[in-house]
């Protein structure tokens, strides 16, 4: 099933979204102005887009696998999430990240990646005791290897 998503671009030398390849179910985004930062400096990057996603989906931005190697950045918030009442002509998505090192990030240089996602289903939490599964013996029990 496809979904059609309204999408507007707040720049017209913006790269439009695609995917790449057609191999992966990840976008990209890419950095909607020139962003020069110092080591150890906090900036949301705009990215350009704003979009309605369908009712019960959400979006789930990350970096890009090299985002850090070229860049020296790192999403501040881990994963971001972008619900979808955020869907007005002002709500332009950003990457907050905070820089290791010195960075200059150029207009339409790709830094991190989107995909969509439906919401997780409603839970109820039921208090007990015990659980009944057996113990692995706690966090990093696994150890290693």
């Amino acid at each position: 099933m496809t979904h059609t998503i309204r999408i507007k671009y707040f720049s017209e030398d913006i790269e439009r979204l695609r995917y790449i390849d057609g191999k992966s179910d990840w976008i990209d985004l890419r950095a909607a102005e020139r962003v020069e930062l110092r080591a150890g400096e906090f900036r949301r990057i705009p990215l350009g887009v704003a979009m309605q996603l369908p009712e019960g989906y959400e979006a789930h931005i990350a970096p890009r696998g090299s985002t850090f190697l070229n860049y020296g950045i790192l999403q501040t918030n881990s994963v971001g999430v972008v619900d979808n009442t955020y869907c007005g002509d002002d709500d332009m998505w950003q990457m907050p990240v905070y820089a290791t090192r010195d960075a200059v990030i150029e207009k339409n240089d790709r830094i991190c990646q989107f995909r969509i996602m439906e919401n997780q289903p409603r839970v109820a939490f039921e208090e007990c005791d015990s659980l009944a599964g057996k113990s692995r013996g706690g966090f990093g029990s696994t150890g290693r290897r």
